[in-house]
């Protein structure tokens, strides 16, 4: 038995597929779903989301939102999704190294926290090209 999930973006369905095992980033950490998990609503960090199809690993960043898990279906609503063919390497390598740049420089609390979300999002695009 598999899991299929929709995610789900402001603008349109990201992808509708099936998967044998998924990693959610949760605010609390990452979490693994597989079939017969319990019902469950869970808030998403800004992160990578895996799953496991057909013996393969496949990643998406995420940019925060909610999932809702119910009878092998899993509902993913999330402010943006990308996957690495839609990431240009050079850029999110890029975008990585200036945000943490930008980061380290924050002195101020409200600089901190504008950093710490453009660094959490830099990082989600660069590890998805390292899946």
């Amino acid at each position: 038995m598999t899991l299929q999930f929709c995610i789900i973006t402001p603008d349109r369905i990201f992808l509708n597929a099936q998967a044998d095992e998924m990693i959610l980033p949760t605010n609390t950490g990452q979490m693994g779903v597989l079939t017969g998990h319990a019902p469950l609503i869970t808030a998403l960090d800004i992160g990578v989301l895996l799953y496991r199809s057909q013996q393969k690993w496949m990643a998406l960043a995420l940019m925060g939102g909610f999932a809702l898990i119910q009878h092998n279906t899993i509902t993913v609503l999330v402010n943006e999704a990308e996957d690495a063919q839609t990431i240009d390497p050079q850029e999110a390598q890029q975008t990585f190294e200036l945000a943490q740049q930008q980061y380290l420089q924050a002195t101020q609390p409200k600089q901190k926290v504008s950093a710490n979300f453009a660094l959490k999002r830099a990082q989600a695009r660069y590890q998805v090209l390292k899946v």
